[in-house]
């Protein structure tokens, strides 16, 4: 009988925690759609003002001082000059309030108004919506370049890339879709200078598996590692298998801490003909296969996987934040050469 009892005690309190839980969620949802509208009605306001005097420039710097003395004074903290100049940013950035995504929370949007550029921040925006990113997860993604890695992973097609990743995010249509060029592991926390072995990369990347999930992109699920293939008398086991539920794709990873070489693109391509022959279903597509290396000798790789039936892609990994200057150099380089191209 005191068992009956304490499962309806724990029943009771298991539903009306839940119940507290989404009120909370509801409220603080709520609180952000008031407190984006407004900062983004009190840039207006600042914007406004600046524009009925002449010497903008140093009126504008008058005004935000005083402001924020004042509102600071009547308010308490979150009226800085710098938080003021955001706020008037944020106005002049999104001019039609009813652009603005209820998803996104100021402190996203402080975030996505540190980037200049319109086509990158539109994309950033958008992948935040789509994929629920938290301000943490925002902050990832800009570091590393996401934008870049993207843009650099689809070759000539860049032009067109920009546009669309600008309108629509990271469209998930076809194979090449999920690839990164390079994917980034920075969450490890492994030294780069220090060799390191290709099972130990995988056991760091299974007890960081939901961060390498996040880096992989939309849509992934983790199946397991080391899943064996048997051929014959003989036992084979591919390193990493997630499956793609956007593509509907098993997609087989192998972890290469050296740089790619042709028989690691041998022993995938057999992967892939066991998987679409043996494990998969009538919904599934055809296996995607991605090898991760630490150096990619481009000519080697584009003579490796040339000719294939299966789909099987080779990018390099870092351990670091790759640097984004670099990055945008190679994507200006690219987009330039796209043009003159078809010109």
């Amino acid at each position: 009988m005191n068992n009956l009892v304490d499962n309806l005690h724990t029943d009771v309190y298991v539903n009306i925690k839940r119940l507290m839980e989404n009120a909370r969620t509801d409220v603080a949802k709520q609180v952000n759609n008031i407190l984006v509208k407004t900062y983004w009605e009190i840039g207006r306001i600042i914007v406004e003002d600046e524009q009925g005097h002449s010497d903008r420039a140093e009126y504008g710097k008058a005004l935000l001082k005083d402001l924020s003395k004042m509102l600071t004074k009547e308010f308490g903290r979150g009226f800085s000059v710098s938080n003021l100049q955001f706020m008037r940013r944020f106005y002049q950035e999104y001019e039609i309030q009813q652009t603005l995504s209820v998803k996104l929370s100021w402190s996203h949007y402080c975030e996505l108004l540190s980037i200049d550029d319109k086509h990158k921040r539109s994309f950033y925006e958008k992948e935040t919506v789509n994929a629920n990113w938290s301000v943490r997860e925002l902050k990832r993604q800009i570091n590393t370049s996401l934008f870049e890695r993207l843009l650099l992973s689809s070759g000539d097609e860049n032009k067109e890339k920009v546009l669309d990743l600008a309108l629509k995010g990271n469209e998930i249509a076809t194979p090449n879709d999920i690839i990164k060029d390079p994917y980034v592991f920075e969450f490890l926390g492994l030294p780069e200078e220090k060799p390191i072995m290709e099972s130990d990369l995988e056991k760091a990347l299974i007890t960081h598996i939901e961060k390498f999930l996040l880096e992989l992109g939309k849509g992934f699920m983790y199946v397991g590692s080391q899943q064996r293939v048997t051929l014959g008398n003989t036992h084979y086991y591919i390193d990493m298998v997630f499956y793609n539920k956007i593509l509907r794709s098993y997609v087989l990873i192998e972890l290469k801490t050296g740089k790619l070489m042709p028989e690691a693109v041998g022993q995938l391509n057999m992967y892939l003909n066991y998987y679409k022959t043996e494990v998969n279903d009538e919904i599934d597509n055809e296996p995607i296969g991605i090898i991760l290396c630490a150096n990619k000798d481009s000519i080697q790789a584009e003579y490796a996987l040339g000719s294939l039936s299966n789909q099987i892609f080779a990018s390099k990994y870092t351990l670091y934040i790759p640097d984004r200057e670099q990055l945008e150099e190679q994507v200006e380089r690219v987009v330039k050469k796209y043009k003159k191209n078809k010109s």
